[in-house]
This record gives structure tokens, C-alpha cells and sequence, in this order.
């Protein structure tokens, strides 16, 4: 029989290696990329590096699949905990995975525009630009929009980790912290909540995140068979 220590190290792996694509696609891509307020700027820096900027796609899909595999160890680890937020845990990174998967497609049209092609000979380059850029833009607010469930999962997920009993309970309380941290970050980019330093520290919560995969990953969980769990 499995037991909850080899079942949470397997579930931390994942975690890791789902994770971090995303910090190359959503924090180096971005900030090396995209010249705000400067479409030519912007085009030339993709035509320049257009390979890196592909790779930044290829891992925003790898990293988001990942996590289809990753909610998946975890609902295995913690279903005996409580099935009804097991469940509810799975249902909110899942919905947030086909959002980030279709916001792709923007980056991808940005590509398409700056290519140019006969289709697009109504344009002129200038126009081109603009547009590839507004897409990019529209790929920062997809990811708005997604890490609106990247924040609503944390809270099933700490509960579990909470009451679990093979987990340390601070690690509950920090992944509750985290959802604050990417709802707040939500908040900020649709102008709901002041970009003041108070918000920028709440965003900041995201890092309670981390805890918990090295925590899986290099200590585990106390031993047990998982149907002992329940």
C-alpha cells in the first residue's frame, strides 16, 4: 500500500517541476520582452530573440499540463482527508487551466502580426506592432483573469493540509495567505484595489506558496498507510 510519505514526495516533484516554467514564462518573458508604451521596441526585441520568446510559449503549456498531473497526486494524497474539499481543490485548478491554455493564443497572434503575410498587407508595419503589442497586453490581463483560481484553490488545498494530521498545520495557514496574496495582485491590475505599497505587500503572499513544495518534496509526510488518513 502507498504510503503518505511517498505519495506527498511524489506530489512535491511535481509541483517543482510544473512550477517553474511559469517563472520563465511569466516573470523573465514579460520583462524581457515587452517595451511598455513601445510596440516598435517591443518587435524588435521579440525578432531579436524570437526562439527564447517561442520557448516562453512551449512553457506556458508545459507548465500548466503539469499541473493537471499535480492536482491530481494531491487529490490522491488528501482525498481520505476530506473528499468534498479534495474535490473542490481539484475543480478550481482545473478551471484555471484551459484559461491559461487559451491565453496562449495571444502570445501566438502576436507572433502571426509581426510575421506579416499577404493576408495582413492592409496593415502597415507600424499597425502591426501595435497590435501584436495590445495581444501581449491582452495575454498579461489572461493571466489576471487565471490567477484568480490560482488564489481559490489554496484555500481547499490549506484546509487539507490543515487537517490532515501528516502535515505541519502552518502550511495550511500560509497557502490560505497565498490565495490573499494572488486575489490581492487581481485586484491591483483591474484598478479595484490602490497600487499602494500596502496592496504591493499583500501581493507578496504569493511566496507562501513555496513552503509547502519543498516541504513535500524534501521532508514528505509522516509516515502512514494513505487509507489510514481517513
Amino acid at each position: 500500500m502507498n504510503s503518505t510519505k511517498k505519495q506527498a514526495r511524489v506530489a512535491g516533484l511535481l509541483y517543482l517541476l510544473a512550477s517553474i516554467p511559469g517563472v520563465f514564462c511569466l516573470i523573465y518573458v514579460p520583462s524581457h520582452f515587452i517595451v511598455s508604451g513601445d510596440a516598435a521596441a517591443t518587435a524588435s526585441k521579440i525578432a531579436a530573440s524570437e526562439f527564447v520568446f517561442r520557448l516562453g510559449i512551449l512553457s506556458e503549456l508545459a507548465g500548466f499540463i503539469g499541473f493537471i498531473f499535480v492536482v491530481r497526486a494531491l487529490y490522491r494524497l488528501f482525498c481520505a482527508v476530506s473528499k468534498a474539499q479534495a474535490s473542490l481543490m481539484v475543480t478550481l485548478m482545473l478551471v484555471s487551466i484551459p484559461i491559461s491554455l487559451l491565453n496562449v493564443l495571444n502570445e501566438m497572434a502576436a507572433l502571426r502580426l509581426l510575421h506579416g503575410g499577404d493576408f495582413l498587407s492592409v496593415f502597415s508595419q507600424p499597425q502591426r506592432e501595435a497590435l501584436a503589442l495590445l495581444f501581449l497586453k491582452l495575454h498579461f490581463d489572461g493571466f489576471v483573469i487565471a490567477q484568480v483560481f490560482w488564489g481559490l484553490w489554496l484555500v481547499p488545498f490549506g484546509v487539507l493540509v490543515y487537517k490532515s494530521g501528516f502535515l505541519p498545520r502552518v502550511l495550511g495557514i500560509l497557502l490560505v495567505m497565498a490565495c490573499f496574496g494572488y486575489l490581492a495582485n487581481t485586484l491591483v491590475a483591474f484598478d479595484l484595489l490602490p497600487d499602494v505599497a500596502v496592496s504591493r505587500l499583500i501581493g507578496q503572499l504569493t511566496i507562501c506558496e513555496l513552503p509547502i513544495i519543498l516541504w513535500l518534496l524534501i521532508v514528505g509526510a509522516k509516515d502512514q498507510p494513505l487509507a489510514a488518513t481517513a
